[in-house]
């Protein structure tokens, strides 16, 4: 048992442990970390979210739900900001779970990023190409055989996305800027124009009273509670709960740590600065989205592009096809990057096999990975039905979130005088709230993806006895160690 407790020790997390061979260069400044957060948070979802969510469960209340929705992920961010201030890393959440809590548990979290980065590579994938031909029909162009079209372009944009990635993260970020500027002048124009047209009565008084669901109960919640709710207070928490899940993927932001300049300092400011100005931008679509429209008359298929057309303005619905393409390109493009570098932190560390940690000479990357990470995300994308299984990636997500807040708080008992660039404020109390948001955030999600999670982790917890217990770094004669069940450094 202590061998599969042993932690990496700090000063190993932060060096290059394995050789130049293994080094990354650093190409990402704090601006690039913004730009890198905003790439991946705004998305499709930023056109209709606030819609269906304001249609289905919280009525105009979703503007609150906004708001605590955006707290509960600030709540998570400061506890990444920390963890990444302190030990810079490819590997983010896998990393510091190493250290902090030892080597079973750093792949459990590992193996959890997985499903989480791979699984939303390929949804978002699937769901450009369905958005991408939905835009091309919008213009009045007839799309024969629309399956085949769609599975064409699920390939063609995780090729070129792969390989962008696998030519160097400087390539990577100059495609970023370009298409996260474009996006956020389509979501400008959004605001813009749809603020011409807001009546203040859609707004009522963004309380709606409650209604009692007559589906079955679905999620943990609902099976404990015996019914659902929709609108009224719950309803608004309940949105919160689905509105969150949007702002997923500043923890990315982390995985670039070892890439960053004066990474300590720069990438908490990058991870809380995305955030920040994206719950802000998703704040302006949502005011903007409930004021044009009643709840009680939203489009739940097409929110934002309905509301428009309402108010004859049907040239917008071109732009908001246009910023959803450029949108989903970009997650995928940051989601590729993230799964990268946690693939390579694991492969440096021995956990999987240690030829994906190695990094091109050509392009300065870890590019056999990247290539097999593009792989997977296209066998996934064209022959798993993907989009039925979207909460997996929230799932893996979400159990990264709890161990990084409870991280924050066992670290600053066990390693109290660890240089840290970032303090989470008022600890132990906001990562214990943090731990209490994101569990509230789990329990909202579907029993069928809390079974299909433990299926995962139950197999990934075999893969790892198999093979990364024997093949750790930490397994080797002479590795530097600390004991699981103390704070002592020794060698094996």
């Amino acid at each position: 048992m202590s061998t599969i407790l042993r932690r990496l020790p700090p000063t190993e997390a932060t060096g290059l442990r394995t050789g130049r061979r293994h080094s990354l260069a650093e190409v990402y400044r704090p601006a690039d970390l913004v730009v890198l957060g905003l790439g991946v948070m705004i998305g499709a979802g930023i056109f209709s979210i606030a819609g269906q969510q304001a249609a289905t469960t919280a009525g105009p209340g979703v503007i609150l739900s906004f708001m605590i929705a955006g707290i509960a992920c600030l709540l998570a961010c400061l506890c990444y900001a920390e963890l990444a201030s302190t030990m810079p890393a490819s590997g983010s959440a896998y990393t510091f779970t190493y250290v902090i809590f030892g080597e079973v548990w750093a792949w459990i979290i590992g193996w959890a990023l997985i499903l989480e980065l791979q699984f939303a590579a390929a949804v978002v994938a699937r769901a450009w190409a369905g958005i991408t031909v939905g835009a091309i029909t919008n213009f009045g162009v007839r799309v024969p055989n629309e399956g085949l079209v769609g599975d064409i372009l699920v390939f063609v944009i995780l090729v070129l996305l792969t390989g962008i990635v696998a030519l160097g993260a400087r390539v990577g970020l100059r495609a970023l800027w370009i298409m996260v500027s474009a996006k956020l002048l389509a979501i400008g124009a959004v605001i813009v124009v749809g603020v011409a047209h807001i009546d203040v009565a859609n707004f009522g008084e963004f309380y709606v009273p409650p209604k009692t669901l007559t589906t079955p109960p679905a999620t943990v919640l609902e099976v404990l509670f015996g019914e659902g709710q929709a609108f009224g207070w719950f309803g608004v928490f309940a949105a919160a709960s689905a509105i969150a899940f949007a702002y997923i993927g500043f923890d990315i932001v982390a995985t670039s740590a070892e890439e960053t300049v004066n990474a300590p300092k720069a990438v908490p400011k990058g991870m809380i600065r995305s955030l920040v100005i994206a719950t802000v931008i998703y704040l302006a679509v949502a005011l903007v989205m409930v004021g044009m429209a009643s709840y009680t008359k939203i489009s739940v298929e097409a929110p934002l592009s309905g509301a428009f057309r309402q108010a004859g303005v049907d040239w917008m619905v071109h732009v908001i096809d246009a910023g959803a393409v450029l949108g989903l390109t970009t997650v995928i493009l940051v989601l590729i990057v993230g799964q990268t570098r946690v693939l390579f932190s694991m492969a440096r560390d021995g956990l999987i096999p240690r030829g994906l940690a190695s990094v091109s000479r050509r392009y300065h990357t870890p590019t056999r990975v990247t290539l097999v990470i593009g792989f997977v995300a296209i066998a996934l994308a064209e022959f798993v039905p993907v989009l039925t299984m979207q909460e997996l990636v929230v799932i893996g997500t979400l159990f990264a979130f709890l161990f990084v807040a409870a991280g924050v708080i066992v670290m600053r008992r066990r390693m109290p005088g660890l240089e840290r660039g970032f303090r989470v404020p008022l600890s132990p109390l906001l990562p214990a709230l943090s731990l209490v948001a994101t569990l509230w955030l789990m329990v909202n999600l579907r029993v069928l993806t809390w079974a299909w999670f433990v299926l995962w982790m139950a197999f990934g917890l075999l893969v790892y006895l198999v093979y990364g217990r024997r093949h750790s770094i930490l397994a080797r004669p002479h590795a530097p160690v600390e004991s699981g069940r103390g704070g002592g450094r020794h060698r094996r």
